[in-house]
């Protein structure tokens, strides 16, 4: 199919580009990546009258690390955070997530903003957020706001962003001392969409973890924590003992929908191997 027709406005800045969204109302959908959008087009999923297409703010595609920590903007593209040696050294579990994102041609126009604005539950980058405690920076007509990852995603498709508001990016808190990051998913082929992931974050401590953040995607309608799973494991050796009761504390933490990759009870069994393979890396782990 082809797409349906519709206008182009391309914006220059920040305040360009809210300005444009209030002009075109609910009728206008931002153009980043387009690797979501313009799929959704053809198959005429999504209608809009107007394309506002954010490329040529260039701040929107920087990567800044501060002490502060790291600043990902909305625009950056996927290959350029893959291959960022930063975000390699200071969030190692974006890095370890990156290469699992869909294909080198997809990754190489996507954009972060694009992924965690669509909110699919199915995502990545999502998780990541979630696990590591970002904070959205969001533009509108009021100004400026942040919401934390956590509070963001809020259903299938679905964030905390308003109509006539422009995701900038997301502020990740500077790496602590003895926090160990793992992520892990699981396909049916490399690229495919997860039929279950989760990314993890928390301090590691003689083979002892705390605050850990266990976050889950592919299971439910946005980025679920696990938390009756962290509590099992807070504070305590990382033997076999531990390990089983905090795959038993999952029938609590999920329900997973089926969906056309697995099915409920599927995505449950692997949900369990995930967290099992993920407690035994840090049971083993070796270094900084």
């Amino acid at each position: 199919m082809k797409a349906p027709s519709f206008s182009y406005e391309r914006a220059e800045s920040v305040a360009n580009a809210i300005e444009l969204l209030a002009r075109h109302g609910p009728d206008a959908q931002i153009l980043a990546g387009g690797q979501s959008l313009m799929p959704m087009l053809n198959f005429r999923v999504a209608r809009p009258a107007v394309l506002v297409d954010i490329n040529p703010i260039a701040d929107l595609a920087a990567i800044r690390v501060d002490k502060k920590g790291v600043f990902i903007g909305a625009l950056a593209r996927h290959a350029d955070i893959e291959h960022s040696g930063e975000v390699a050294e200071q969030l190692p579990l974006v890095a370890a997530a990156m290469p699992q994102i869909a294909h080198p041609a997809i990754r190489n126009r996507g954009t972060f903003g694009g992924s965690c604005a669509l909110g699919d539950p199915a995502a990545e980058l999502p998780a990541c957020c979630v696990a590591l405690g970002a904070e959205f920076r969001i533009a509108g007509p009021k100004g400026e706001r942040s919401v934390p990852a956590a509070k963001f995603f809020a259903g299938v498709y679905t964030t905390a962003l308003e109509p006539g508001e422009l995701l900038l990016g997301a502020q990740f808190p500077a790496r602590q001392p003895g926090y160990v990051s793992r992520f892990l998913e699981l396909t049916r082929r490399h690229g495919d969409y997860a039929m279950v992931g989760a990314a993890a974050h928390g301090r590691l401590d003689k083979g002892r973890l705390s605050d850990l953040k266990f976050v889950y995607f592919a299971v439910g309608d946005r980025p679920i924590m696990a938390m009756g799973l962290a509590r099992a494991v807070e504070g305590k050796p990382l033997d076999a003992a531990t390990i089983d009761a905090a795959v038993a504390a999952l029938k609590d933490d999920l329900d997973p929908p089926g969906d056309l990759h697995a099915s409920s009870v599927l995505k449950r069994h692997l949900a369990g191997v995930i967290a099992r393979r993920m407690l035994n890396e840090y049971a083993t782990h070796k270094g900084a």
